[in-house]
């Protein structure tokens, strides 16, 4: 097998530091490429050597399978390791770099064909007898047809892209009404995101528990599992918190999971580090026969590192001399210690339903007694165009209330500025019983309210402001005899008047408790006009416009979908303030637009 001495990372980000710093350990040279957005980032000052590959899209730069090769070419890079997400599970650019005579550091294209489309793996799993959930993956792809057969599976069905990864292309649908809305917009984002819309139905299980087996397979047949991890914590059906191992897990289930797993694996004759990813039956005490197959990831995986925590393995290492076509250990060699758990850190604001924050880095503090793998620095950048994750907060202790305990200090004196970041949401999540307690499944973050902003606009109603009094001196708002000034605002919130303590801020806020959480708002007037409803409906963030739903003169209700915006890897659904009608639409499908532009207006009276 051909010796590998200079690895280029096909990636950016995280990811790309990650592999440079085993790499460089191993003596083996690395080279980062990097499109214009990402000129200076962290990536490519820590590499050997960078090559340009072209504009901030990723499109135009990073998902370009002939100027990474080129660029391969050109630095005399023998190896391509793709991370994760971009061009990592594309078998033809696999086949390229087979062409080119450079080492894929990773494993077949057969491998990634047989388990890229979730239709087909199913079929393939269930052959292998592997258990899989009941649904449709058929070919036909006809709006109505996929909606008559998600009758015949039951409400609630999950919508997934067939090609899909990391929640894109997925959507949960409760009842028949809102299928073709919810397939649409699956549809949209499967298309942006691979740049395939076909999807598959399958049976949405009840409290349904993400569990994954870590496998590894060498060139010769040799496959291994690495224990599993949880990742139910999700939002959006987006990873946020991944630990291991799975809390409430028995030898017993262990056994048939990660069993099960290394069928699969041996199904393709997989080689290299693999994901098989089950559903489980997380409405009590987990059983072997409850779990079911949903997808290989053919690739690392973002939440690796409480592997490499729990097992004290370096898995870049085990990727690299695999692909040099060295063995693997004996499945007795490999041994589990302790409890890991990882915190991915967000590039958003959970204060606007956690719309993507962008711009400069000018503060970002992190506490150096833990691991935290990120591409960022103090005076980088966070683009609009990648993924919004700018670190991942990884801790491991002894036991799994040490691990949470180190995770929320963790979270709590992680900092940035002005970026904004699900840091505090993070704390949310690990300070409650249920999670402590092990409670946990994909729907946890809803079920305890952790998404939503304690003060929702919406909620209010047609007037807000002080609350009127017997007379000038009935009003006690602001006055003050010795001590703070009390100063309340008084709103409607499900129909009922409510006095809401509200303290001085920063600047021009204010900040409102509502439920013992405290929320940051403008100063009280400009909450008015928001509660009354804006005329206008702006775009949050920088990003593209891929579909306006209302047309002027149309006359629309409050939370109507007006806008569907996408933005760092991410679609938005813009929503009308308020009843009224639409007095124009300044936006086209396909343009790029900038925070704070006007997309729609509706009528001021």
């Amino acid at each position: 097998m051909p010796d590998i001495t200079k690895i280029l990372i096909a990636n950016r980000g995280e990811i790309a530091c990650r592999v440079i710093r085993t790499a460089r350990r191993m003596g083996i040279a690395t080279v980062a490429v990097y499109s214009d957005a990402d000129r200076d980032a962290l990536h490519v000052r820590m590499a050997d050597e960078a090559v340009h590959i072209g504009p901030a899209p990723a499109n135009e730069s990073y998902l370009l399978a002939d100027r990474i090769i080129e660029a391969a070419r050109q630095t005399g890079a023998d190896a391509i390791h793709p991370g994760y997400g971009f061009l990592s599970e594309n078998p033809a650019f696999v086949r390229a770099c087979e062409a080119a005579g450079i080492v894929f550091i990773g494993p077949s294209a057969s491998a990634m064909e047989a388990m890229g489309l979730k239709d087909a793996a199913k079929a393939l799993m269930s052959e292998a007898g592997v258990p899989v959930t009941p649904g449709y993956q058929g070919e036909n792809q006809d709006p109505d047809h996929l909606q008559s057969q998600a009758g015949e599976i039951g409400y609630p069905v999950l919508i997934k892209a067939v090609a899909g990864g990391g929640g894109k292309g997925m959507r949960k649908v409760e009842n028949a009404k809102d299928f073709k809305n919810a397939l649409g917009s699956a549809q949209r984002e499967s298309q942006s995101a691979f740049g395939n819309d076909h999807v598959l139905i399958e049976k949405f299980i009840s409290s349904p528990r993400h569990i994954e087996v870590q496998i590894f397979g060498d060139r010769s047949g040799h496959v291994v599992h690495l224990f599993e991890r949880d990742c139910s914590i999700q939002r959006r059906h987006q990873k946020v918190i991944e630990e291991a191992p799975a809390p409430g897990m028995t030898d017993a289930v262990r056994d048939a999971m990660t069993d099960a797993a290394i069928r699969a694996a041996q199904a393709v004759d997989y080689v290299g580090a693999g994901t098989v990813e089950f559903i489980v039956d997380g409405s009590g005490a987990l059983k072997t026969d409850g779990f079911w197959f949903m997808e290989m990831n053919t690739r690392l995986q973002v939440e690796h590192p409480v592997t490499e925590e729990i097992t004290g393995l370096d898995l870049v290492e085990w990727q690299i001399r695999v692909a040099r076509g060295e063995s693997l250990p004996d499945q007795a060699e490999i041994e589990m210690d302790g409890h890991a758990i990882e915190a991915r850190l967000y590039a958003e604001d959970p204060d606007t339903d956690f719309t993507p924050s962008v711009g400069r880095l000018h503060h970002f503090r992190y506490p150096d007694d833990l691991r935290v793998d990120t591409g960022f620095e103090t005076g980088d950048h966070v683009s609009r165009h990648y993924d919004p994750m700018i670190a991942k907060l990884i801790v491991h202790a002894a036991t799994r209330d040490q691990a949470i305990d180190a995770l929320r200090r963790a979270a709590a004196k992680t900092s940035t500025h002005p970026v904004k970041t699900n840091a505090a949401f993070l704390q949310a999540i690990l300070k409650t019983q249920a999670f402590r307690a092990g409670d946990v499944d994909t729907g946890f973050i809803a079920a305890h309210d952790l998404a939503g902003r304690a003060l929702r606009l919406e909620k209010l109603a047609k007037r807000i402001g002080p609350r009127p009094g017997p007379g000038p001196f009935g009003d006690v708002s602001g006055w003050r005899l010795n001590g703070p000034p009390r100063r309340v605002m008084h709103a409607y919130l499900d129909g009922e008047l409510t006095e809401l303590p509200l303290s001085a801020g920063k600047g021009k806020h204010g900040i409102v408790r509502v439920g013992g959480q405290a929320v940051r708002i403008g100063v009280p007037s400009d909450l008015l006009d928001a509660a009354l409803g804006a005329d206008t409906v702006r775009a949050p963030m920088p990003g593209k416009v891929i579909s306006i739903l209302v047309t002027q003169g149309d006359t629309v209700t409050a939370d109507q979908p007006l806008v569907i915006l996408e933005a760092m890897k991410m679609e938005m659904t813009l929503k009308s303030p308020r009843d009224g009608m639409i007095a124009a639409v300044n936006a086209e499908v396909g343009a790029l637009v900038d925070d704070g532009e006007a997309l729609v207006e509706l009528q001021s009276d």
